[in-house]
């Protein structure tokens, strides 16, 4: 038991550092030197759990979408915004959910890694999401859940990246808000849509409560 706990605090070790170098470098400037470097492990633990550079990226790839987990909400609107919003203030410090993040818009990639999985996995998960909010009676009629979901998850991508451009992320929660300003009165009913909470410190504020909780 004792050797399993080990080599899942490796294996995470390897991911985290994967991902600051992933960040920092691109795919193609990383190397595995540079990992093990970061990591402080052997290339043999390393390729015990990971046996190219290309498997290595696909799981740092991955592990994106957990990063958006968050305490349910009876409403699902609300549920899916605090999601956006606490991926947006974990950009902010957690290198391997920003290494992630890069490999998947990194076009250098090669054809090995399949930098399009986190796109799909969000996908699949705000959908359904989605579907849950329409059965809720949250949606418009003319809201269509998996037009909206490409809309925002492309938004999002997009958004990011210009922020990061511009301001290291700094102003990405500011960034949110007004493009759920935008979204929001297009999807959601007007009785749902005044109780809404899209601020910018929505993501601090979420994060906040779940570590509350945990203590």
């Amino acid at each position: 038991m004792a050797q399993q706990e080990r080599a899942i605090r490796t294996r995470r070790a390897i991911l985290e550092a994967a991902g600051a170098v992933f960040d920092e470098h691109g795919y193609t400037s990383t190397t595995i030197s540079m990992v093990l470097e970061r990591a402080e492990v052997t290339k043999g633990a390393l390729y015990f759990h990971f046996p190219s550079k290309e498997s290595l990226a696909q799981a740092v790839l991955n592990e994106q979408v957990p990063f958006g987990a968050v305490p349910p909400q009876p409403c699902k609107l609300q549920e899916i915004i605090d999601m956006t919003f606490v991926v947006g203030q974990r950009l902010l410090s957690n290198s391997l959910l920003r290494g992630s993040v890069r490999l998947a818009v990194d076009q250098e990639t090669p054809s090995g890694v399949d930098h399009g999985e986190p796109f799909r996995q969000w996908a699949h998960r705000l959908t359904a999401l989605l579907e849950q909010a329409r059965t809720q009676g949250e949606l418009l009629p003319t809201a269509n859940p998996r037009e909206t979901v490409d809309l925002l998850v492309g938004s999002f991508t997009g958004i990011q990246l210009m922020s990061r451009a511009l301001t290291n992320r700094a102003d990405l929660g500011h960034r949110l808000s007004v493009l759920w300003a935008h979204i929001l009165p297009s999807i959601a009913v007007p009785g749902v849509l005044i109780a809404l909470d899209s601020r910018a410190d929505r993501g601090a504020r979420v994060l906040e409560s779940l570590e509350v909780a945990a203590s």
